[in-house]
């Protein structure tokens, strides 16, 4: 989680909120079920507010076996043989 509160979402700040306040009360309590409902609501808005990212290792990868087959192709098509550049590229798992 950031430390910094002026990076942080609205829907963080509210998480934080939200959790200093459960700390006032005890576990036992029903305030504290309200304000654990609260938390899961809102950490529910928390998850569907980022998108699914691509590991920069996986773009990283995928963009140098491009290169490899153009790179495969292109000496190919100035040199006549066979091809090879499919079998030389990994299989997809």
């Amino acid at each position: 989680m950031q430390t910094n509160s002026q990076n942080k979402t609205p829907v963080e700040k509210e998480l934080g909120i939200l959790f200093a306040e459960l700390r006032h009360h005890g576990p036992s309590s029903e305030e504290y079920s309200t304000v654990l409902d609260r938390i899961v609501q809102v950490h529910k808005l928390k998850a569907d507010e980022k998108p699914p990212q691509v590991s920069p290792d996986t773009l990283i990868t995928a963009g140098t076996n491009l290169l490899g087959i153009l790179l495969i192709l292109h000496h190919e098509r100035l040199n006549i043989i066979t091809t090879k550049a499919m079998s030389m590229a990994p299989r997809i798992r």
